[in-house]
């Protein structure tokens, strides 16, 4: 959660990383993903500061994050993702507001994080350096270890509190010793 202009900055960098980008301002057409970031780490800061001032902009950024929301086929609210979020395809993906997902998460099309239950704190927790498949389903009060794979359209209705494995099925089951694919380490 940024609350500092170094916070800011700190996300905004690692968004940028996570993409390989290396020029300082998107383009005036294209760089979607880029864009819907700056909108929404923009927000977050705003929104977690209090003053006049920060209730404006947090005003004008929620419309931006809101366009490019909606443009994109995202519903991603402002403080759920640490930083680097890398999102790889245009497409549908719903985040509850209430669920928390760790830095450098890589997460497809499709994919749906909510609720299960009546409580606001019936939703996941997720580690670090996930790599969230096409299609994927996770709900209720779980959570999922750093450096997991979670497979395509895998329905994750359970905690897996190992780190470093791969999970899927119908519902989601360990099939492997080795995660997340795209870790250096």
């Amino acid at each position: 959660m940024s609350k500092s202009r170094s916070d800011l900055s700190y996300y905004l960098a690692a968004d940028k990383r996570v993409y390989g980008i290396t020029k300082r301002f998107p383009s005036f057409y294209g760089d979607w993903h880029w864009k819907f970031l700056i909108a929404l780490r923009n927000e977050e800061y705003h929104a977690n500061n209090s003053g006049l001032l920060h209730r404006v902009c947090k005003k004008f950024w929620a419309m931006i994050h809101a366009h490019y929301g909606i443009m994109m086929g995202w519903d991603i609210p402002i403080n759920t993702f640490g930083p680097g979020l890398k999102i790889n395809h245009f497409g549908l993906i719903i985040v509850n507001a209430n669920a928390r997902i760790g830095a450098f998460c890589d997460i497809h099309q499709g994919v749906n994080i909510g609720q299960h239950g009546s409580s606001p704190d019936d939703v996941p927790v997720i580690g670090d350096n996930v790599w969230i498949g096409p299609g994927a389903k996770i709900f209720g009060k779980i959570r999922i270890a750093s450096r997991c794979a979670i497979g395509a359209n895998a329905v994750v209705n359970k905690s897996f509190d190992e780190e470093g494995i791969t999970i899927a099925g119908i519902p989601a089951v360990k099939i492997s010793d080795s995660g997340n694919p795209y870790i250096k380490e």
